[in-house]
Order: structure tokens, then C-alpha cells, then sequence
């Protein structure tokens, strides 16, 4: 939706611009044809001619670009916070392959809405900190998790599929 009011406000600008480019070439050509004395040899028409393609070529361009914003422009989604999370039900299957430990790890995970800082995650399950990486690495490479490092820790995220 915002693209396509983008594209009709440039459209609606491109416009404007084209009502004043009219309202100048022709105040100007009034000028010219009043003080040239070269008539239409005079150079001045031949630069009112030049800028004025060239101010009517930048005018089309930004009207293709609203039409494109208009008809083809993408709106990207967003999903809600609402959206991003995640029930413990919907991982009962990984969490019954997985051992104590794991589930653990896994579940205090979710519980924090599917992003905890890994010293954060240490403190909650009480394992060291070898464990809990070695832990992370597992569901990390079954893809349910990752880590992104921040400063002296990493933020360990649920991955959404």
C-alpha cells in the first residue's frame, strides 16, 4: 500500500512540475520574442528548446517511476511480535528426541520468546559454560538454533520455519 501511494504522489509531483515547466517556457518564450532582435535565430530559443526537452525527459522518468511504484512495486511483510512466537507444542516432536539436558537448553529458549543471551541461558540451567555451548552447537547444527554474536556474549535465537 505504501509504494502505490508513493508512486501516486510522485505521479501527482511529476505533474505539478510539468503545469510550471508549461507556465515558464511559455513566460520565457514571451520574453525571448519580445527582446531578441535575431528573431528566430536567436540562440536564446535554441536554450529554451534544450531545457525544456530536457526538463520533460526528467518528468516522464519520475512519472514511469510512480506508474511502476503504482502498479509493480512489492510491499515488503513484517511479521508481528505476535506472529514470531513460538509454542512449546509446536516443538514436542524435536523436544522428544532430544536428551535432559538439551530439552533444558531448549526450553528455557522459549520460555524468553525464542531469544536469551547465552551467559543468560548458563545462569537459568545452572550448567557450565562448556556445556551449554556444547549443547548450542548440537541444536545449532539441527538447525533449530543460532547464534549471533553481541560483545563478550552471543544472543542464541530460535530459528523459525
Amino acid at each position: 500500500m505504501k509504494n502505490r501511494i508513493v508512486g501516486l504522489v510522485l505521479i501527482g509531483v511529476s505533474i505539478m512540475v510539468g503545469f510550471i515547466i508549461y507556465s515558464f517556457n511559455r513566460a520565457l518564450g514571451k520574453i525571448v520574442n519580445n527582446t531578441c532582435s535575431h528573431g528566430s535565430e536567436c540562440p536564446m530559443w535554441g536554450t529554451i528548446e534544450f531545457q525544456t526537452n530536457v526538463s520533460i525527459g526528467i518528468m516522464a522518468f519520475i512519472i514511469l517511476i510512480g506508474i511502476y511504484l503504482v502498479f509493480f512495486g512489492k510491499e515488503k511483510t513484517t511479521i508481528s511480535k505476535e506472529a514470531k512466537k513460538i509454542s512449546k507444542e509446536e516443538y514436542k516432536k524435536v523436544l522428544a528426541k532430544m536428551v535432559e539436558a538439551e530439552k533444558k537448553v531448549f526450553e528455557k529458549i522459549i520460555e524468553s520468546e525464542g531469544s536469551i543471551f547465552q551467559s543468560e541461558l548458563i545462569e537459568k540451567t545452572g550448567f557450565t559454560k562448556v556445556k551449554v555451548t556444547r549443547i548450542l552447537d548440537k541444536l545449532e547444527g539441527r538447525g533449530l538454533i543460532e547464534r549471533k554474536r553481541r560483545g563478550m556474549t552471543n544472543v542464541v535465537i530460535l530459528k523459525h520455519k
